[in-house]
């Protein structure tokens, strides 16, 4: 389950990763959850017009017409923050138009996932998404509620079910994320969705546990050090797990997840490199 892509779509991936990074470091709580709804809105608009996703996905047209129509369609409706990051993914390549629709939720759960991680409730978001699943599993009518696709003139949104069923009994990333699922599901059972959720809610998870590997012993200092330039860079708080490879090439290799992030951009290993030292970058 989860987000699966590659070829040009990982790449763009990875580059909207390391520009989501340096927005949400400058967000509180409340900044960072409104990117998220953001996000799924964009999702919305995308998956009601193929021809829109083609549009922005078609490698002829130039990053900047692409950009531009970002502009028409979103300008007055995201903020700042999220309208900067879908005109950067819009300037990307992307094997397919559908992925461009998929990476968008996916970082939507992933951004609500580093709200509750900043307000302290990340391990309380994932164990909540779970639960809720197991309860909708277990209840056939609740399932058959939610899971029902018929337009009723009148019929209050699935999410408002969702809001009256959980409201004080779920942190605020809970309710929002499994919200967002019940009124967009995109093809997908209630089991599916949440599972798709909690995959990419385990990926910032995992993004936060930094894997380095060094060609020498780092001492308990360099780590310390290191872990707390590697914070600054992403404003968020990582756990630096390290092991020892003498042929490290360039002597440091920093991954989040299974991304290789410093190993391969220069500047970076020389920050690291700086931060080893105790220097200031």
């Amino acid at each position: 389950m989860g987000l699966t892509i590659k070829g040009a779509s990982r790449l763009s991936l990875i580059a909207t990763r390391t520009g989501l990074d340096s927005q949400l470091s400058a967000l509180d709580v409340a900044g960072i959850s409104r990117f998220s709804s953001d996000f799924f809105e964009v999702v919305r608009v995308l998956d009601s017009s193929i021809a829109l996703r083609r549009a922005l996905t078609d490698s002829a047209r130039t990053a900047a017409d692409k950009q531009g129509l970002v502009a028409q369609l979103f300008a007055d409706e995201l903020d700042k923050p999220a309208m900067a990051l879908v005109s950067l993914m819009a300037g990307l390549r992307w094997s397919s138009s559908k992925d461009l629709g998929d990476v968008i939720e996916s970082l939507a759960v992933e951004v609500q996932a580093a709200a509750a991680e900043k307000d302290g409730s990340l391990d309380r978001l994932e164990a909540e998404l779970f639960a809720f699943s197991q309860i909708v599993s277990s209840d056939s009518e609740l399932r058959a509620t939610l899971a029902d696709r018929t337009a009723v003139a009148g019929r209050p949104a699935k999410s408002q079910l969702v809001t009256a069923l959980l409201a004080d009994k779920v942190c605020l990333s809970t309710l929002k994320l499994i919200s967002a699922f019940v009124d967009h599901p995109r093809g997908r059972t209630i089991e599916a969705g949440l599972a798709d959720f909690a995959a990419s809610v385990s990926a910032l998870k995992n993004r936060l546990i930094v894997r380095v590997t060094s060609s020498v012993a780092l001492s308990e200092a360099q780590v310390d050090r290191l872990s707390a330039s590697i914070s600054k860079k992403i404003g968020q708080k990582v756990t630096l797990n390290v092991a020892i490879d003498e042929g490290v090439i360039g002597g440091l290799a920093i991954r989040f997840a299974d991304e290789l992030i410093d190993g391969t951009i220069l500047t970076r290993l020389v920050e690291a490199d700086r931060a080893l030292a105790g220097k200031s970058t």
